[in-house]
């Protein structure tokens, strides 16, 4: 029964994105196009010139429930287009509802409730589910996008490069389950390893939210919280990709070349483990850490397997300390061993960022403190936001986390809180003027491939900086965020598959392209705005940052979708709704 208001909502939630006032409503005004909570801001951006008055009607009677006057013009940074603010805060009973503009028009419906972005949450982390490789999706769970199972990994070789005691070349070995890793259908243990830390950090901070969060998949209800479950599928092929003779961990389960616009069942070229590397050895040790700390507490569910975690964990560390920067140069690689691999690089320069997130977590685990010991912590530099390739942060976001129980030096504690507020602080400055009233976008710089994860993980910080201070306006512009997220941005996109009443219908992901359904599959984040354009497909509007977005299949450079952008939009929105609770 405690799921039927909820499952009301998401009908309301559905119907609101199907209502014809959708299809009339005008580009103009940009907003969240899923909701707002009653006390929390609600803000529209509307591109025009001009002020005016603005008038928030409730949808289906069109009875006027707030009016209001634009803002002043603000100008945009990188396209110098001109917008006003609609704030209509002021507004908080729950309903639907549209905003109209005079001389521009109105917004597409929104909806106002206590719950209103659970529905998102839960999409996002089924997203999850339909990335998973080795296992049919009936469609009981997954509903129309239901297909066979795919890449089954039992037969896996290993190649040349990656040959050890008793796995000669070619030698066959299982690596099953685990997440596609984005719109192709391979698996990198570096982009899971920030992955599985931004997921199973979601857990640790808001463990208590997940408790009755159900996404609908085949473990569901098994006294397991289905963020665990999911967690659990990769967690499990992880582990199959540390060779057991020496405790060194692959750094990618691959084709030699990406697979073609089909479904994962028709890939039927071979696959290869490829050499091992330190930046993937001390990834899977990080994850592997933190999984022991949170499973330990489902061992009835999952016999053995904390242990199993933290026994690999101590293996993978004891080979990174005798192979301290082995580097992925993939280059190099083909050029010494056959077949030449061509698919996703996931290469680094410095390892430094590794040892840092890999030694926070063992700590952590283990309460030894020899492991941050022998690591220089680099507290006192500038923090920086967490990619595949910088994931230091993440170590310190976990160090913050267990505080009290891991006892920090003296003044370590301190000059992280610091850190992280600083980061959270400069984030804000000169919110007042941004044409989006976001934090995101304020430098060309934010507009990176997968530039979606950089707001995202944006407003992961400032939940954080939220978390230390108590203090209200680093939680307000994690919503701004999030705001972007769904809409409130220069593209006037949502960039959540499945939501929206302007929605990204043509991801790059093969699934969405080869499975003949009109609609592509839910709750995937598309990679967002990326003046690059290195894919070089049609359809970008122009070179703006801010507007360099296209909708088009072919665009990998900006509407590509990957599992190390979903996790932070699962962990953002996931958080503000157990927050605002």
């Amino acid at each position: 029964m405690k799921l039927l208001p909820r499952f009301a909502a998401l009908l309301a939630a559905v119907s609101l994105y199907f209502s014809p006032a959708c299809a009339q409503h005008s580009d103009a005004v940009r907003l969240n196009q899923v909701g707002f909570y009653p006390t929390a801001p609600k803000i529209a951006v509307v591109v025009t010139e001009t002020g005016g008055r603005f008038e928030v009607k409730e949808a289906k009677s069109g009875k006027i429930a707030l009016k209001g006057t634009l803002g002043e013009m603000r100008t945009s940074q990188h396209s110098g287009k001109h917008t006003r603010l609609a704030d209509f805060s002021a507004l908080r009973k729950p309903g639907t509802y549209v905003i109209e503009v005079a001389g521009v028009g109105k917004s597409a419906a929104f909806g106002i409730n206590d719950h209103v972005h659970r529905n998102v949450a839960e999409a996002a982390l089924k997203g999850f589910y339909y990335q998973r490789a080795s296992i049919n999706l009936p469609e009981k769970y997954a509903g129309k996008w239901a297909r066979p199972a795919g890449h089954p990994d039992e037969r896996v070789l290993i190649h040349a490069s990656a040959v050890s005691d008793g796995r000669p070349e070619n030698a066959v070995i299982s690596s099953p389950r685990g997440w596609y890793d984005a719109g192709d259908y391979n698996k990198y243990i570096v982009n899971s390893g920030i992955t599985m830390g931004t997921l199973l950090s979601l857990y640790e901070d808001y463990s208590l939210y997940f408790e009755d969060f159900n996404t609908n998949i085949p473990e569901s209800n098994n006294g397991v919280p289905d963020l665990l479950d999911e967690v659990a599928w990769n967690l499990r092929w992880m582990l199959t990709m540390q060779d057991p003779a020496d405790g060194g961990v692959y750094h990618k389960l691959t084709n030699p070349r990406f697979d073609g616009m089909i479904m994962p069942d028709a890939a039927k070229n071979p696959r290869y483990v490829v050499q091992k590397s330190t930046a993937a050895t001390l990834d899977f040790v990080a994850v592997m850490a933190q999984a022991s700390r949170v499973f330990k507490n489902f061992d009835n569910k999952f016999p053995g397997l904390a242990d199993s975690c933290i026994t690999s964990a101590v293996r993978g560390w004891q080979w990174a300390e005798k192979h301290p920067a082995v580097m992925y140069n993939q280059d190099a690689m083909n050029k010494e061993f056959d077949p030449d691999v061509a698919t996703g690089t996931y290469g680094d320069r410095s390892v430094k960022d590794e040892w840092i997130w890999a030694a926070c977590e063992m700590y952590a685990a283990t309460g030894k403190a020899e492991y941050i010991e022998k690591i220089g912590l680099e507290l006192h530099q500038p923090m920086t936001l967490p990619t595949w390739s910088q994931v230091k942060t993440l170590g310190y976001y976990t160090l913050l986390r267990f505080d009290e129980a891991v006892k920090l030096p003296a003044g370590q504690a301190d000059t992280l809180r610091k850190n992280v507020l600083s980061y959270a602080n400069d984030l804000l400055r000169n919110l007042e003027t941004q044409p989006y009233h976001t934090v995101m976008g304020k430098t060309p710089r934010d507009y990176a491939w997968g530039s979606s994860s950089v707001a995202a993980n944006q407003g992961i910080a400032l939940l954080y900086a939220y978390r230390l201070s108590k203090d209200k306006k680093y939680l307000h512009a994690a919503l701004g965020n999030l705001d972007y997220l769904l809409g409130r941005n220069a593209t006037g996109y949502c960039f959540l598959t499945g939501f929206g009443s302007k929605r990204v219908m043509h991801p790059h992901q093969r699934i969405s392209i080869a499975d003949g359904i009109v609609d592509p599959v839910p709750g995937l984040l598309s990679g967002g705005p990326n003046p690059g354009q290195q894919d070089k497909c049609a359809g970008y509007p122009n070179k703006f940052a801010d507007e360099s977005f296209t909708d088009n299949d072919c665009s990998y450079a900006s509407n590509e979708i990957a599992i190390n952008w979903n996790a932070p939009m699962v962990y953002l929105v996931a958080a503000l709704e157990a927050t605002m609770k």
